[in-house]
């Protein structure tokens, strides 16, 4: 069953203030800043992954050098479209391709 916009809405929040959160707690050397719903990550190396929600397709989005990702909500998590990776997982791995120094995120 597909969640509301309103149920999406919430979760997104959620997820974005959690990311946010889960960001300046670790080690790492990541400037975070928030404009509504886009998150910007800039890196040591000053490149940046932005995360944001996508309220038409119930989606989070995540941008990066590597790529494009779609998270939906699934199982209780925040899902990739494509390969099923939870959203914070996956983070975790693109930051620490991206800024070459490993960092795990985890969900607060």
């Amino acid at each position: 069953m597909a969640i509301s916009e309103t149920e999406f809405m919430a979760a997104a929040e959620r997820t974005l203030g959690a990311i946010e959160s889960a960001v300046e707690a670790c080690a790492a050397d990541i400037d975070v800043t928030r404009a509504g719903n886009v998150l910007t990550l800039e890196l040591a190396d000053g490149s940046k992954l932005v995360v944001n929600s996508q309220a038409p397709m119930r989606q989070i989005w995540v941008a990066g050098r590597s790529g494009g990702f779609h998270d939906e909500w699934r199982d209780g998590a925040w899902r990739d479209t494509r390969d099923g990776s939870e959203l914070f997982a996956a983070l975790s791995r693109l930051i620490s391709a991206q800024g070459g120094a490993a960092v795990l995120l985890r969900a607060g």
